[in-house]
């Protein structure tokens, strides 16, 4: 039951923020004078809010204790996302908003980091791959979740948000309250080495053990695999629309179909080890580079499909590939090192995706005039095979 409850946990975080997704047409509505862009950040601030809370999250790890961390984080959760639904002013939903970002910033490194710190890294793949799996199921139900209660109203589209009492209940109940962060300290220096020299080498030293720069290589993976898959989700009604040959009630179903693909692929992940072995970094990346590939090349029935489910799947892959390494390698401290990194990374590559492709579109429009976005996906997904020889597994 603790497995579970922490299991739990992933149900609520990498889809938080667009959780509501459904109901923007709704809010849009009955914010008639409001820019457009305030609607658009009603989905994008809480990623904001996750990263601002990624550098806080170390300090809180070592002022509170597991379970009290995990009920703070719950609790901002539920609140912020339940009482964006009682605003009648979009600034207001917008401060409830962050509210939810800040809650889900404590909840997303917990999520896998008391996975690491709990289990041992013989259980570690596949208990990722569960949690991987966990965050796409999570955000099925969230979204269909949403769009049942928009068609209600759009203040009822938020109370997606209790949800989070699932987990509240689980942690409160099986959850043990331990102490996931001890205080580090660099190792004395030899007092009989004094003076600038001697500086210097703890400086160096310091360096050396600050998070980012120790497991930099599995943060920037993250934030490049989110970035090549978001560009799906984004763009994929857009380019299927311009093609005119797959109609649109059919779109929302291939894109679910993408979600399920991803769900087996965080529950098939620990097998793909076992099969791929030290290669595994290398799975996900050629995964995205077909699936991209296929949908830049045939705007039909047959590339949109074949391509929903390549990016679908790398994803499920991708995400616990990258968690389990990195937690394997902090070991322990994972939950208040690597864990905070690489939930930031992840939600920038969400929050940044849309202007990266803006960027994109701006300079290369008139060179590529179809599928630009496939074929930025395809850019990136090479990108990310050549990074990911830095992930090798060389023993």
């Amino acid at each position: 039951m603790k497995k579970t409850s922490i299991l739990s946990l992933s149900l609520l975080t990498v889809m938080a923020g667009a959780a509501v997704a459904p109901a923007l047409g709704v809010i849009q509505d009955n914010f008639r004078g409001a820019d457009q862009l305030l609607i658009q950040l009603v989905i994008s601030v809480p990623a904001v809010f996750i990263f601002i809370m990624s550098f806080l999250f170390p300090g809180l790890c070592r002022r509170f204790r597991s379970k009290t961390l995990v009920m703070i984080g719950l609790g901002m959760y539920i609140i912020g996302g339940c009482a964006a639904g009682l605003a009648d002013n979009i600034w207001v939903v917008l401060a409830f908003r962050a509210v939810t970002g800040l809650g889900v910033g404590i909840i997303m490194p917990l999520s896998t980091g008391l996975l690491a710190f709990y289990y041992p890294p013989s259980e570690q793949d596949k208990l990722m791959g569960y949690s991987s799996a966990m965050n796409q199921m999570g955000g099925v139900l969230a979204t269909l979740l949403a769009g049942f209660l928009a068609q209600i109203s759009w203040r009822a589209s938020f109370l997606v948000y209790l949800l989070g009492l699932v987990g509240i209940i689980l942690c409160a109940l099986f959850l043990p309250n331990d102490r996931i962060s001890q205080a580090t300290e660099l190792p004395r220096s030899d007092t009989k080495r004094k003076g600038a020299g001697n500086a210097a080498e703890e400086s160096e030293e310091l360096r050396k053990r600050h998070p980012f720069i120790r497991y930099n290589r599995f943060i920037i993976a993250m934030f490049i695999l989110m970035t090549a898959f978001f560009l799906y989700p984004s763009n994929f009604a857009i380019e299927v629309t311009a093609d005119g040959i797959i109609p649109a009630k059919y779109i929302a179903v291939i894109m679910a179909l993408m979600d399920l693909v991803a769900f087996f692929g965080g529950l098939l992940f620990v097998h793909v080890k076992k099969t791929v072995g030290r290669n595994t970094c290398f799975f996900a990346p050629l995964l995205f580079l077909i699936g991209y590939l296929a949908l830049a090349l045939n705007g039909g029935w047959i590339g949109a499909v074949i391509g929903s489910a390549f990016v679908g799947f790398a994803n499920g892959a991708g995400i616990p590939f990258i968690i389990s390494s990195a937690s394997q390698t902090a070991g322990k401290k994972a939950v208040s090192t690597v864990m905070p990194l690489l939930s930031a990374a992840l939600y920038m590559g969400q929050f940044l995706n849309p202007f990266i492709m803006s960027a994109v579109r701006a300079g290369l429009s008139g060179l590529i005039p179809s599928h630009l976005s496939y074929w930025f996906g395809v850019f990136v997904s090479v990108v990310f095979v050549i990074w990911s020889v830095r992930l090798w597994d060389r023993q």
